[in-house]
C-alpha cells in the first residue's frame, strides 16, 4: 500500500461497496497479516503435537535452540509497546483481560473500584460483577461534560479517591466518546493515594505512540485487532513486574505454580495464530510508515468530524489533543434521542446506504462516531453526511 484512501481497499478484504468508517470497534486485517496467519495454522496441522505441545510454550517445551514461539511474539509486540517480553502475555481481547486483573483482587467488604461514566459497558459489567463477589462497591465518576481539557479528568478522578478506593479504571482511548484521557497524570494522582490503577487501552496500541512503562501504571490492556492489524481475536496484558505474582488467567491450566508468563502462554488448547500472527501486522504497519499512518488517520477522523459537524450545524467542542484516529461528535437534535433510535439509524445506514459507521444515544441525543484507517478517506465522510442528511429530511416529511 504506498497510497491511502479508497484505492488501497485491495488490500483489505472489506466489501468495496460498503464504506467502512468502523474500524475501531472489531478492526479490519489486511489480507497479507490474514496469509501470514493461514501459514501459521497449515504449519500447525502439518504437525499439531509438536507444534502446540513442544514448540508453542514454555510448559512442556522441548529446547530446540530459540524462545517458545508464543514468547518469540510477545517480545516482538512488547518491544512495539516499550516493554519487556517478560511483562507481556497475550489474552483474547481487553474485556479478558480486564477480567484476569479485577478476578485475580484480593477485595474485602467496604472497599471501591473506581471507574467513570466514560467505561466500556462490559467492563463496567465486570467490575460490578467483581465488587458484588466480596461485598465491594463500584463508584462511577461523572466527568465534566463536554471535556474541553485533560486536566478536567485528571481533576475529576482526583478529587473521587477515598481511603476505600483499591483500584481506578481508567480508558487510554474512551470507547463512543473516543477521547484519549490523561493516564500518566491520573496515575501519578493515584500512587499519591496508594490507589492501584488498571488501563483499559483497548483502543490504544497502533493507533497512539505507546510506552507502557512510562504511564506509571499497574497493569495495561490493550488490543492488536483494532488498530495494530492482528487478527481477531488478539490483544495483550501487561503487568507491572511487582503485581505479576497475584494474577492469574481466568482458565487455570498445566502451567499453574510457574509463574505470570506460563500460566498465561498455555491456558489449554486453543488457536494461538493470532497472536503468533501479530508481528506481521506490526511489520506491515512500519513498512508503510507509523507516522505516516498515524497523521493520516487522526486528520481523517479531526478533519471529518469537523466537516460533518459544518454540514450539520452542531458543535464539535473536543480538543484536537484528545482525538487520535476516533472522533464522536452529535447528531441534529431532531434525529433522535434513545438507544432504540440509535440502532435502527445505524441499521439503516448500513442496509439501505451501504455505510457502517458507530452509532449510540448518550444525554438525550444521538451521536456518531468516525474512524479513520488507511483504507478511508473524505469522500467516506461525504456520503455519511448526505446519508444522514437524506434521513433527516425524510423525517421531517
Amino acid at each position: 500500500m504506498s497510497t491511502f484512501g479508497r484505492q488501497c481497499l485491495s488490500d483489505w478484504p472489506l466489501d468495496p461497496e460498503i464504506v467502512y468508517l468502523n474500524h475501531g470497534t472489531v478492526g479490519v486485517t489486511p489480507r497479507r497479516v490474514l496469509a501470514a496467519q493461514q501459514a501459521l495454522r497449515d504449519e500447525i496441522e502439518r504437525s499439531p503435537s509438536r507444534f502446540m505441545l513442544r514448540e508453542l510454550s514454555g510448559v512442556g517445551f522441548l529446547p530446540s535452540g530459540g524462545a517458545p514461539r508464543i514468547r518469540a511474539a510477545a517480545n516482538e509486540v512488547a518491544a512495539f509497546l516499550g516493554a519487556r517480553g517478560d511483562d507481556m502475555v497475550f489474552v483474547d481481547n481487553a474485556t479478558s483481560g480486564v477480567n484476569a486483573i479485577l478476578r485475580s483482587l484480593d477485595l474485602s467488604a467496604g472497599d471501591e473500584i473506581l471507574i467513570t461514566d466514560l467505561v466500556y459497558g462490559a467492563v463496567g459489567n465486570a467490575a460490578d460483577y467483581v465488587a458484588g463477589r466480596h461485598g465491594a462497591a463500584v463508584r462511577r465518576v461523572e466527568l465534566p461534560c463536554p471535556i474541553t481539557d485533560p486536566g478536567q479528568v485528571v481533576e475529576a478522578v482526583g478529587a473521587a479517591l477515598t481511603p476505600r478506593t483499591k483500584i481506578v479504571i481508567i480508558d487510554h482511548i474512551t470507547s463512543e466518546s473516543a477521547l484519549i484521557l490523561p493516564v500518566a497524570a491520573i496515575a501519578d494522582r493515584c500512587r499519591a493515594k496508594g490507589v492501584a490503577v488498571l488501563v483499559d487501552g483497548a483502543h490504544a496500541p497502533g493507533a497512539i505512540p505507546l510506552d507502557i512503562p512510562s504511564l506509571g501504571v499497574d497493569w495495561y490492556v490493550g488490543n492488536l485487532h483494532k488498530w495494530c492489524w492482528s487478527p481477531r481475536s488478539c490483544a495483550i496484558l501487561w503487568v507491572d513486574p511487582n503485581r505479576q505474582a497475584t494474577v492469574k488467567p481466568l482458565s487455570i491450566s498445566w502451567g499453574y505454580g510457574e509463574g505470570f508468563v506460563h500460566e498465561f502462554d498455555w491456558n489449554g488448547t486453543r488457536d494461538p495464530t493470532a497472536a503468533l500472527a501479530a508481528p506481521e501486522g506490526i511489520a506491515a504497519m512500519r513498512e508503510i510508515g507509523l507516522d505516516a499512518i498515524r497523521r493520516h488517520n487522526h486528520a481523517l477522523a479531526w478533519e471529518g468530524a469537523r466537516f460533518l459537524c459544518d454540514r450539520w450545524g452542531v458543535r464539535l467542542v473536543t480538543p484536537e489533543s484528545m482525538i487520535g484516529t476516533m472522533a464522536t461528535l452529535p447528531l441534529p437534535e431532531d434525529m433522535g434521542s434513545t438507544r432504540d433510535e440509535s440502532v435502527a439509524l445505524r441499521a439503516a445506514l448500513l442496509y439501505e446506504d451501504r455505510i457502517e459507521v458507530q452509532m449510540h444515544a448518550w444525554r438525550g441525543r444521538l451521536w456518531t462516531r468516525i474512524s479513520g484507517q488507511v483504507y478511508n478517506d473524505m469522500r467516506d465522510v461525504e456520503r455519511l453526511a448526505e446519508a444522514v442528511e437524506a434521513r433527516r429530511a425524510i423525517e421531517k416529511r
